[in-house]
């Protein structure tokens, strides 16, 4: 079969690859991948930042982002069936700490899991991959057309979750929400904060007319332009929120969001910073904030299965509430075979889908 793949550690070499079919065992699907999702992994991986290929492979088949349909199911299989659509998870337990035993791979501890197209396991970039029924989803059909961005809303999911969970420690439930960044990943972020009712607003760098301040505005957010205004006045123009969701990948606006929060407000952060910048912080004042208004500041990796059950949950609602909203995120669906038009750069947007299967 045909597979995308990258040489790691080498900057550049992401090529049309012909690997081994799959063989599936009696606990396995064999599922034909429809689309995968590129995102800024897959261009990392690229980069040769990191990446790491299968124990004896040369090459790492890339796509973690993915959405197919169930070809055939081995003799042990329970639930999946031919003609399902599906999405699998992207991480894989270790054998050793405490938490992967326990079904949380996504809180592992030894840093010994692997993942889907990023760490020591072949990703979805291919016609065909083998995999447990664990680690299928399945996906409405009402919702196919949306379904390969369920990866990524498991990752908002998961954050506000977890921040609305840490926020049963008060007797208020939390109100307001604020956004950081309109990207995909922000975006998927507002959606999964307004289908539980939080009155959101999306903050980021792109004008009130950008196609990404329409779908926020399309959910019911506010929308807040920081072209040509500096982030710290914008924020005082605001009441101050009871949950944070920062998706900028910018450290700078991490510890903006810091200084922004209501009393006992909570910040998710869920973008990976790079690089080796220093950033320039009032230190003692946002440590004095944090802790004066009970804040709490946590980071959010990866998602387990209970999060893919809830972002399955969360795009249909989203669906319901605003139909077709969600699709407009996916400004490009690209033949798999041009693939290198986007690692060049060449396409611009919100998010691009590769179409791999019909």
């Amino acid at each position: 079969m045909k597979a995308i793949a990258v040489i790691p550690g080498k900057p550049n070499t992401t090529h049309m690859q012909d690997a081994p079919d799959p063989a599936p065992g009696p606990g396995e699907a064999l599922v034909r991948v429809l689309r995968t999702g590129l995102c800024g992994t897959d261009g990392e991986i690229n980069a040769g930042l990191y990446g790491q290929a299968p124990a004896g492979s040369e090459y790492l088949i890339l796509g973690h982002e993915n959405f197919g349909v169930v070809e055939s199911v081995g003799s042990e299989v329970k639930g999946i069936k031919p003609g399902d659509y599906v999405v699998a998870s992207v991480r894989r337990p270790c054998a050793e700490c405490f938490n992967c035993l326990h079904g949380r791979a996504d809180l592992c501890t030894s840093g010994k899991y692997t993942e889907r197209g990023i760490k020591g396991r072949h990703g979805y970039m291919a016609e065909r991959y083998a995999e447990a029924a664990e680690f299928l989803f399945k996906i409405d059909k009402g919702i196919r057309e949306i379904g390969v961005l369920l990866e990524p809303m498991t990752i908002v999911e998961k954050g506000a979750a977890e921040a609305i969970e840490i926020q049963k420690r008060l007797p208020a439930k939390p109100r307001t929400a604020l956004v950081f960044g309109a990207g995909p990943v922000g975006l998927l972020a507002a959606a999964a904060l307004r289908v539980r009712d939080l009155d959101t607003v999306v903050m980021s760098k792109e004008s009130d007319t950008d196609a990404r301040a329409q779908i926020a505005q399309a959910m019911g957010c506010r929308y807040v332009s920081t072209a040509n205004s500096p982030l710290d006045d914008l924020g005082k123009q605001m009441p101050a929120p009871d949950i944070v969701l920062e998706c900028t990948g910018s450290s700078a606006v991490a510890f903006l969001a810091m200084r922004m929060l209501a009393a006992g407000g909570i910040l998710c952060l869920l973008s990976v910073t790079g690089g080796d910048k220093t950033e320039l912080v009032p230190a003692a004042e946002i440590n004095r904030d944090l802790v004066l208004r009970n804040n709490v500041v946590f980071g959010s990796v990866n998602a387990s299965p209970a999060h893919y059950r809830l972002a399955v949950r969360a795009l249909k609602a989203a669906q319901k509430k605003w139909p077709g909203t969600l699709a407009r995120l996916i400004t490009t669906r690209l033949p798999w075979t041009e693939f290198e038009k986007w690692f060049g750069r060449e396409v611009t947007g919100i998010k691009t889908t590769l179409e791999i299967g019909s």
